[in-house]
């Protein structure tokens, strides 16, 4: 390519190129850069132009990249991760008039503690901002926060590499969770009936010795795990449904499912050690204004966050 030829590509383009590659849709890549879809679908056509590929082609799943956006994608993601740490980075961030949307990592549990207070934060201080919430397996969650592609990682990720920065949130509790049809458990719940009964476990590695509860093995406690699973959100749809399952949760979560009125909580056979939740970062950020002033706003936001529930 001839220097002529890189005067003419405008590098605004590569931020719309940066976002249809993670979004695979015009309508979300276009929200997410702060163009109109019409805007969007013309840098989109400049960049065919320029690159002399159709990129991006509509399929039923959305849309695909070419072999050649494929090829030239790692390539840009490298060059967006560099502006944003040596060039963004430089740059004061002011949440007033910031346009940004905010990348978290986080499990559907993460989504229902963490979302509500955060988005009514963020609104306040930010009302240009948003925030995307994604699902990745453990392993990938380092890459993410390496290459920008996320701002935070938010929970309980009990296996963090040790290159991130990490910082405590807040502790929680767990509860045990039982059906209010279950007319065998009242307000407390024996290690003969905990031990006895059919449970549901959490593990996102869908493992059962990586279940959230698996500290009951600790002391020697025996649990009749009926189901392990990776999603919290179907623990009380399926006590509801069988109210002779029980599930052990953390308690912040437990008071969201109690709202349904289909459950209620008791406290575990033993007490369990409180479990702490953090949020964690790439050291490529760590300086990065925007970053810095998201982890300022999410430590305000729960420091004390078991003292309002």
């Amino acid at each position: 390519m001839h220097a002529v030829h890189i005067r003419d590509l405008d590098l605004n383009l590569l931020v719309v190129f940066d976002a249809l590659l993670r979004e695979r849709s015009v309508t979300r890549a276009a929200s997410e850069v702060g163009l109109s879809q019409g805007a969007m679908s013309h840098a989109l056509n400049r960049l065919r132009a320029f690159f002399e590929d159709p990129l991006f082609v509509k399929t039923p799943s959305g849309m695909e990249p070419t072999p050649k956006a494929a090829m030239l994608g790692a390539s840009i993601v490298d060059v967006m991760a560099t502006l944003r740490q040596d060039v963004i980075s430089q740059a004061r961030f002011d949440p007033s008039t910031a346009r940004r949307t905010f990348v978290l990592c986080m499990t559907d549990m993460g989504e229902l503690v963490f979302l509500p207070p955060l988005i009514r934060r963020l609104r306040e201080e930010a009302p240009n901002c948003m925030l995307r919430s994604v699902q990745v397996p453990f392993e990938q969650i380092e890459g993410l926060l390496a290459s920008g592609e996320a701002d935070l990682a938010l929970g309980s990720i009990r296996a963090a590499p040790d290159d991130l920065y990490q910082q405590q949130l807040f502790l929680h509790s767990f509860v045990t969770m039982v059906s209010v049809r279950n007319k065998a458990i009242g307000d407390a719940i024996t290690r003969e009936q905990f031990e006895a009964m059919p449970q549901i476990a959490v593990s996102l590695a869908g493992r059962t010795r990586d279940a959230y509860d698996s500290v009951f093995d600790e002391y020697g406690i025996r649990r009749n795990t009926y189901l392990t699973t990776p999603h919290f959100l179907v623990v009380p749809l399926l006590i509801d449904e069988h109210p002779d399952l029980i599930a052990t949760v953390p308690l912040e979560l437990g008071n969201v499912f109690a709202k349904l009125g289909t459950v209620k909580l008791v406290p575990p056979p033993v007490a369990l050690p409180p479990f702490a939740l953090r949020q964690h970062w790439h050291p490529r950020f760590h300086d990065e204004p925007g970053n810095i002033w998201l982890r300022q706003l999410i430590k305000r936001t729960f420091e004390h966050y078991p003292e309002f529930l």
